[in-house]
């Protein structure tokens, strides 16, 4: 895997197979956008052709949730051996003291270009702003501009320990809605009691609503069947018109919620036209730790939010910090465990199963007025080395090449195996 900086100003893509279509096409790309899409374009002068034949191409790679403060600093000041989330909360608490800019900076590069060379082009990271100091907060905005040429990240300013619950955490979401994260967040189910918790949902929108953000907060991620600030949430988005603009992530307890109360749920889901966002590897990794057998699998209802019409998007979550040990920034794992906990592995459900990690996570970020293949919009495209999504997910096919804004920003030579038997 490279990654690359070379500016182009047209490319021809001949013979791809695009989302999955058993019919090749050609892409032609000018000036940093789609101009073209057919079955056969014939290459001008000076125009960079890149043989796509037999090969699969998607919109690329969307990371709808991930954590780049904490990511890299698993084991640092202590590993978390219980594999709890407040364990994970404990010792992150420990290790944000002694964060600095440079610090925050090294280690977000590092998992952003991981992420890069996976073919992930759009990210959306939270940010945990209870910290008087706002240190992490400051250095990913300014990791936001420099990575602009191959990412584009949004920043939430997240409560990891409350906003009501943490001693001026009103006060600190607001200075990080000055500063200039695109998205606010919270986290209700921390919330010392229930009013807090329904009390931080509205402040959450209502600061959304002051400085024109977005939503997105953690939501009952917990085993907890009576944790119930997604109704809340829900509810703020249809009242207030918010609508597909509030993003509710992880709702883990929705998997414990009895089925009379999941089914009076899911209407109000699909009146809100809110987005959801499940995050399949870390979910199983802290969910269930307080039970016995049967343990639960620690996801929400993906399965049946989506055939409800509900926006549902994967994460990564966490790479190697205090709540998940391990991870490497690529898509493709946690789809694939995904779509085995939530049992969406019919061929139909496997060869579609992209969209969680693509289509389904640019509306949950509203960014679709700039993403998806269509003639006219920003060049960002992913060629796999596999003829269908089928094939690319089951074989972890690389990326050969990942292309935003109409250059490539990374090239894959894949990978040779020599079987030596006899």
């Amino acid at each position: 895997m490279k990654l690359t900086g070379g500016r182009l100003t047209r490319m021809l893509i001949q013979q791809g197979l695009i989302e999955n279509a058993t019919q090749p096409q050609d892409i032609r790309i000018e000036d940093g956008k789609f101009t073209a899409i057919a079955d056969h374009l014939t290459p001008q002068d000076h125009e960079q052709v890149i043989d796509a034949t037999g090969k699969l191409i998607l919109p690329p790679f969307v990371d709808p949730h991930v954590h780049l403060d904490s990511t890299m600093t698993a084991g640092d000041p202590e590993w978390n051996q219980s594999g709890t989330l407040f364990d994970g909360i404990r010792i992150w608490s420990e290790r944000k003291k002694t964060l600095s800019i440079e610090d925050v900076k090294t280690r977000a590069r590092q998992a952003l270009e991981l992420q890069a060379s996976h073919g992930v082009q759009f990210v959306r990271s939270h940010v945990d702003v209870t910290d008087p100091d706002l240190t992490a907060l400051k250095a990913l905005i300014e990791v936001r501009d420099e990575v602009k040429d191959f990412i584009e990240l949004q920043l939430v300013a997240f409560p990891q320990e409350g906003i009501l619950s943490f001693p001026h955490g009103k006060e600190l979401m607001e200075q990080a809605a000055k500063l200039g994260v695109d998205v606010i967040g919270a986290i209700p189910h921390f919330e010392f009691t229930r009013e807090y918790s329904v009390a931080s949902l509205h402040f959450a929108v209502e600061l959304a609503q002051k400085y024109g953000k977005l939503v997105d907060a953690h939501c009952d991620e917990i085993d907890d069947p009576a944790s119930r600030g997604l109704e809340t949430l829900a509810t703020l988005a249809l009242e207030t018109g918010l609508g597909d603009q509030v993003t509710a992530s992880h709702t883990t307890a929705m998997g414990s919620y009895n089925n009379a109360y999941a089914y009076k749920l899911m209407r109000l889901l699909q009146m809100s036209h809110i987005n959801m966002i499940s995050n399949p590897l870390i979910n199983t990794h802290l969910g269930g730790r307080f039970d016995t057998y049967p343990k639960r699998r620690g996801l929400t209802r993906v399965k049946e939010l989506n055939e409800a019409g509900v926006n549902v998007a994967f994460g990564e979550d966490d790479i190697k910090d205090p709540w998940y040990p391990m991870g490497d920034g690529n898509m493709l794992d946690a789809l694939h465990m995904g779509i085995h906990v939530t049992q969406m592995m019919g061929y139909d459900d496997i060869l579609n199963s992209y969209q969680f990690v693509t289509t389904h996570g640019a509306k949950a970020m509203h960014v679709t007025d700039h993403y998806g293949l269509t003639v006219g919009k920003p060049a960002n495209l992913v060629v796999m080395n596999n003829d269908n999504f089928y094939n690319a997910l089951n074989q972890r096919s690389e990326v050969l090449y990942s292309i935003h804004q109409g250059r490539v920003i990374v090239n894959t030579d894949p990978k040779q195996v020599h079987l030596h038997l006899n």
